[in-house]
């Protein structure tokens, strides 16, 4: 007797339907469709990332195998292929840009990150990275003069490695553009790369109370104020202010640099922040955790399908991009809850082979191999000879 629905109903279920529903009036996506609804929609993206469906065909072949599977998804039948192309291009991607914040909401997880690096407040990672497109298919994304792109800006909440925002702009666009328009909690901590390098940013998050740690950039230019003592792999560890008088104008508040030598590696390395308490380990240590972001882009480029599409509009490269975002976050949070060690990409894998295997979807993430209470026994086949 069947106690669950599938996998892939219980993984839908995490995000309520009622409250996508609310979304979908608020938004109005369903103003003009005529039977296929924005949750068929959306079931049918989520299927397409967690199957890793790589077309439109293989969308609608594969839902459709699963006849008399589909009413605990909440649709009746399979979209065509021509009726999820439709939506895909003129059904508005902020339905699924909302739904990833409304379950980033949901799902938060409260991590040892700042407790064990003793920070003031929570740690966030920001950066961005490019996905290329075909520019002879893609031609309203030209990045290069042979070459297309769209710009995915993130913030990673190291709180369980968590995405907690995106933005998705043209390839050309600098990071700086995305990073003005953020607002973190007073006593955060954000770590980024030298492309975030501005004053009139840096000046914004003192007057917010957010720290930042930032690898030093050629020909900055410093005068000492205070030396502090140093051990271990710190080689010097300054109070610094801004030797130019423009730039000083600019940012008047104290700095520190930190100059620290990886024992890994026996590199050298310089950072810039505006922490001024903690130990100067702690800032090598913050900036080494910058590393988490760059493996966020490479799972779900991996993983998830970002770097082929099923669609060569701006709303359907949108509406792909957000889904593998809400699915990326998703996985993140099932791998946080599973008592077992999983691997990303093995999850990820496994998932997608037991869509529709009607098993508890906690106690399978707790033990994806058990055999289920009720199972016929197995026994071997004897051949009559």
């Amino acid at each position: 007797m069947l106690r669950h629905s599938s996998l892939f109903s219980q993984l839908l279920e995490v995000f309520p339907r009622y409250e996508f529903h609310n979304i979908v009036r608020d938004i109005g996506t369903e103003r003009h469709s005529k039977g296929f609804s924005s949750w068929d929609h959306f079931v049918a993206m989520m299927f397409c990332q967690l199957a890793q469906a790589k077309s439109l065909r293989k969308i609608s072949d594969g839902l459709g195998t699963c006849l008399g599977k589909l009413n605990h998804l909440g649709i009746s039948k399979a979209p065509c292929k021509s009726t999820l192309s439709y939506a895909n291009k003129n059904r508005s991607w902020t339905l699924f840009e909302t739904v990833f914040y409304r379950l980033s909401q949901r799902v938060q997880f409260n991590g040892k990150v700042a407790k064990r690096l003793k920070l003031p407040g929570k740690l966030y990672s920001l950066d961005a990275t490019v996905i290329t497109l075909c520019l002879a298919m893609f031609d309203w994304a030209r990045y290069r003069s042979a070459k297309g792109a769209v710009k995915l800006h993130l913030v990673l909440d190291h709180d369980g490695y968590l995405p907690r925002f995106a933005n998705i702009t043209e390839g050309a666009e600098h990071e700086l553009t995305s990073a003005h328009h953020l607002k973190f909690p007073p006593g955060s901590v954000v770590v980024i790369d030298r492309a975030y390098w501005s004053l009139g940013l840096f000046s914004s998050w003192i007057h917010d109370n957010v720290f930042f740690v930032i690898r030093q950039k050629k020909g900055f230019r410093f005068r000492t104020i205070e030396k502090r003592k140093v051990q271990g792999n710190v080689l010097s560890d300054h109070f610094v202010e801004l030797a130019n008088p423009r730039s000083k104008e600019r940012y008047p508040y104290i700095l520190r640099r930190v100059v620290y030598r990886a024992p890994e590696t026996n590199r050298t390395y310089i950072y810039i922040t505006n922490q001024l308490e903690v130990p100067a380990q702690v800032i090598a240590d913050v900036y080494k955790e910058r590393w988490q972001i760059e493996l966020f882009f490479k799972a779900i480029k991996q993983n998830l399908k970002i770097k082929t599409f099923i669609g060569t509009t701006p709303n359907a490269v949108m509406t792909q991009i957000w889904t593998a975002l809400v699915v990326m976050l998703l996985l993140r949070y099932l791998k946080l809850k599973a008592k077992r060690g999983w691997a990303l990409s093995n999850l990820v894998a496994m998932i997608r082979w037991n869509l529709f295997t009607y098993r508890d979807l906690w106690a399978w993430l707790d033990d994806p191999f058990e055999v289920p209470p009720g199972a016929p026994p197995m026994e071997q086949l004897s051949l009559g000879l």
